[in-house]
């Protein structure tokens, strides 16, 4: 059989069987056997024009697939905060299971996902909700035609809960007996506004107005910008402090400290006080659960506790104010109960015969001697103490001008 003078032609003899292709480069097309014929020849300019040529089969990994996320408006129109969380739980599927094809991926995967991360679950609860939003995106790329992830249950590992009064105070004195003042700002600042702590990091000092009583916050979850009032225990905590930068937890002269050194910061403490894990386990979180428990116990109607902490929704700030004293609430009502029924002269208490201005003097004596402590007014008295620093100690935030009084016991101070 005759050769053509053909370039890109190749020829195999396989088993006595003499077989023609069209080879260039990766592009290989097997031709009719006789090259004298229009058939041979016809595929041949079939192949040279690209016709017959195998197209490679798209990229459907997790990799490739997270990579396209990042790319999208989807992913760029997250608040930073929710887009650094999102990326966290991504590079960690990338890096365990990029290559992997996610068509592959089924239900049962995902809950096997969940099941391993359950002793955190909180995080195994994120994991879960991060695979569903890469998967929706996944079917709206026409890459995959359902969403294998919709409607796992979360786990339930816990609630988020207020810290007692006892704990807060260890914490306090931790801090100032250890020279931990960053932890101690942060504590301060969640305390004081009822803000998340990503949200008091951000906090700058021409944030405060003049005199110190209002906090401008942007909040980063909602983008709302909110004026929140400081109380006198936060008024006096920041004074005390040395201005080193624009943030009042200040990296260096313009940038703040990256959260994750705060929540370092924080943990040690917690770790030293014993409420890091386990049944007594206590987060920074809590705080903002602490401040509206407080504004409650004070009687703070529910409205005024969503203007101090930016909550959205009256069920929601209503969640954080679960923890509030019944017993206290119950007074307070029954108290209320009793001078409405004297104003209307069918009071049965001892009230009636008390006038009302006798009643309404002491309770305001009384609650001028309640500190207003956290968001809003509270039961607690502390003045807080900011600690002095070790001499040649460095610390990433402001430091104390003054030495303030510490408190031991929440309902006195003494020097």
């Amino acid at each position: 059989m005759r050769k053509p003078d053909l370039p890109y032609l190749e020829y195999k003899t396989v088993k006595g069987r003499f077989y023609i292709y069209f080879r260039k480069g990766a592009h290989r097309v097997r031709l009719p056997h006789d090259p004298d014929t229009p058939e041979f020849m016809d595929a041949y300019w079939q192949a040279r024009r690209g016709k017959g040529k195998r197209k490679k089969e798209p990229d459907r990994t997790w990799e490739a697939l997270i990579v396209e996320y990042y790319g999208s408006p989807e992913f760029g129109q997250t608040r930073d905060g929710t887009r650094k969380n999102y990326k966290r739980h991504c590079e960690d599927i990338r890096e365990k299971n990029g290559d992997l094809d996610i068509r592959s991926f089924k239900r049962s995967d995902a809950i096997k996902v969940r099941n391993a991360l359950q002793d955190t679950w909180s995080k195994a609860n994120e994991r879960i909700a991060v695979l569903s939003i890469l998967l929706k995106f996944a079917v709206d790329l026409d890459w995959i035609t359902t969403n294998p992830v919709v409607n796992i249950p979360k786990l339930k590992g816990g609630e988020y809960r207020h810290w007692p009064d006892s704990k807060l105070t260890e914490f306090e004195v931790f801090c100032d007996q250890n020279d931990r003042q960053l932890a101690r700002t942060a504590y301060e600042l969640a305390i004081g506004t009822g803000q998340r702590l990503g949200d008091c990091i951000k906090m700058r000092w021409k944030d405060l107005d003049d005199d110190y009583e209002f906090m401008s916050v942007v909040q980063e979850k909602t983008g709302n910008k909110i004026e929140v009032y400081c109380p006198e225990r936060l008024r006096i905590y920041l004074k005390s402090l040395t201005k080193s930068g624009q943030y009042i937890i200040a990296k260096s002269p313009s940038q703040p400290i990256g959260i994750r050194q705060v929540q370092k910061a924080i943990e040690d403490v917690r770790k030293a006080l014993g409420v890091f894990e386990g049944e007594d386990r206590l987060v920074p979180h809590g705080w903002r659960y602490t401040a509206v428990k407080e504004l409650a116990d004070a009687g703070v109607d529910i409205s005024d506790i969503k203007a101090v902490t930016g909550h959205q929704t009256t069920e929601m700030a209503q969640k954080y104010a679960s923890g509030a004293d019944q017993k206290k609430a119950s007074k307070r009502a029954q108290q209320k109960r009793e001078r409405s029924k004297n104003k209307s002269g069918k009071c049965e208490t001892i009230c009636e015969t008390t006038p009302e201005s006798q009643h309404l003097e002491k309770e305001t004596s009384e609650n001028d001697q309640r500190f207003q402590y956290g968001a809003g007014e509270g039961t607690r008295t502390p003045t807080p103490k900011a600690p002095e620093p070790k001499s040649g100690a460095s610390t990433n935030s402001a430091t104390p001008a003054t030495v303030m009084p510490r408190c031991v016991d929440r309902g006195m101070c003494r020097a």
